[in-house]
């Protein structure tokens, strides 16, 4: 999956995960980020997520995202007025309490989250194929300072019976990914396929959603 696949769903409108409110699970489990008005939460590939205006109103958001249509869309949905500038491999797009980073996740660097206190991660990790999460997890451990909180969000099904995106993200293959550096605490997981009528008429049988806090040592 390279990046044309991406630039390709969003030219073509294609992104059906995209959610039209914001999510429970980050409603809910805010709290346990700890964090304040003066800090900063980052999203990775962030899309034009709604999550974005709500954690705006409790602290600095700083966001990337692949896709120019998304940014553009996320500004231009919500009335936003950004200010356009440049750093290192990405356009800049901030306005009051958030910035979006557009450009290729994986060509941050750490100077960039210096300042992160939280991550929120509902889309990425389950966007990503088996083969490219190893990659996705250790670039965001080294880019993260110790003592960073993160809000996980995973989907898990079979895998067999369904392509991604979104992937199967099993709560083993969390702690595979992030165990050796991160503490991980399991916080909700529920069935969910009965209020996913699009993925039930892609032959699943079962899927759940699944939120872990995790704390980066």
């Amino acid at each position: 999956m390279d990046p044309d696949f991406w630039h390709r769903r969003w030219q073509d409108n294609l992104t059906g995960f995209h959610q039209s409110a914001v999510n429970p699970c980050l409603e809910t489990w805010w709290p346990r980020l700890q964090v304040a008005q003066d800090e900063r939460v980052f999203v990775p590939l962030c899309g034009k997520s709604l999550d974005m205006l709500w954690l705006r109103e409790r602290c600095e958001v700083l966001g990337v995202e692949l896709s120019p249509v998304a940014v553009e869309a996320f500004f231009t949905e919500n009335g936003l007025q950004p200010e356009h500038s440049e750093q290192g491999a990405f356009r800049v797009c901030a306005t009051q309490r958030l910035r979006l980073l557009c450009g290729d996740f994986f060509d941050l660097q750490p100077d960039q989250l210096q300042q992160v206190h939280a991550v929120y991660d509902r889309a990425s990790l389950i966007a990503l194929p088996a083969a490219m999460r190893p990659r996705f997890a250790a670039l965001l451990t080294q880019l993260l300072p110790a003592g960073t909180r993160m809000l996980l969000v995973t989907l898990d099904y079979v895998q067999a019976q369904m392509n991604g995106p979104p992937f199967a993200v099993s709560a083993q293959e969390v702690r595979t990914l992030f165990g050796a550096d991160w503490t991980i605490e399991q916080l909700h997981e529920t069935d969910i396929l009965a209020h996913e009528p699009r993925f039930r008429e892609r032959g699943l049988s079962r899927m759940s959603e699944a939120c872990y806090l995790l704390i980066k040592q």
